[in-house]
């Protein structure tokens, strides 16, 4: 079972599933969490592969298995219907959940998210696929931090980029590599409009391999959805603008009444 933590528990409110993005774990979630009211349970999880202290499930994954878990993870608190919240790679399994799963999902919250990749962007993302599988997580990563943070941020707090590093090095280069793939070879755009439930779509305005036009798509696309692009910031909303990504969650949970 992969680690999980739940707050708020017995909490009236429709429970919030946080869903990480690709290398991280369910900390990365734990600012967001921190920030949000109290009134709903919220779960966090560290995704298939992503431990480094505990087994992983082995190779090759897809996305099937990525949106089993989630379920799975709903059904262990005997939750029926959830809010998802999904990072990145989690964005994308939020995306598969909502359509594989629409009765266990009141609404959709997809941060960095993918949708709609130009040919462009397909041709660069299974390029960084390659080096994944060629080089592992560190090293490719040691070469991407500055996509993922922005220059002032990491000046302000250095220690954001030696950790994302460190991480790295302790991840099992197959898991992550299998992992990537599902993040670089899947994309729901032409099924976006069978997702009912209320969607939120986060981007940063200068976010490259996720980018505002992303999240537009998304909005555009489902049947009820708003777009919100963040300024001054890459793809890693979480830790840079914590607090605004906490309260457009907010804001959209409670103005959809879910």
């Amino acid at each position: 079972m992969p680690a999980v933590r739940l707050t708020n528990e017995g909490a009236p409110g429709i429970p919030i599933l946080m869903i990480h993005g690709v290398g991280d774990s369910l900390d990365s979630w734990a600012g967001v969490a921190d920030l949000l009211p109290g009134d709903r349970p919220l779960v966090r999880y560290t995704l298939r592969g992503h431990e480094v202290d505990a087994p992983n499930p082995p190779p090759p994954y897809e996305m099937a298995d990525f949106v089993a878990d989630a379920i799975g993870i709903l059904d262990r608190f005997g939750f029926d219907r959830a809010v998802l919240a999904g990072f990145s790679l989690g964005g994308l399994i939020a995306q598969a959940t909502a359509l594989a799963h629409p009765d266990r999902v009141a609404a959709l919250i997809a941060v960095g998210s993918v949708a709609d990749r130009t040919e462009a962007e397909r041709e660069r993302v299974l390029e960084r696929l390659a080096e994944v599988e060629r080089l592992g997580p560190y090293e490719v990563a040691k070469t991407s931090v500055d996509r993922w943070y922005t220059p002032a941020y990491l000046a302000d707090h250095p220690e954001a980029g030696a950790r994302t590093l460190e991480r790295m090095a302790r991840l099992d280069p197959g898991c992550y590599a299998a992992a990537y793939r599902v993040l670089a070879t899947n994309d729901f755009a032409g099924r976006l409009g069978e997702i009912d439930v209320p969607v939120l779509a986060i981007a940063g305005a200068g976010d490259v391999g996720s980018p505002p036009h992303m999240s537009e798509y998304i909005a555009r696309n489902v049947r009820n959805g708003t777009a919100v692009t963040v300024p001054d910031v890459k793809h890693q909303l979480l830790q840079e603008t914590t607090e605004t990504v906490a309260k457009e969650i907010d804001r959209f949970v409670r103005t959809h009444e879910v």
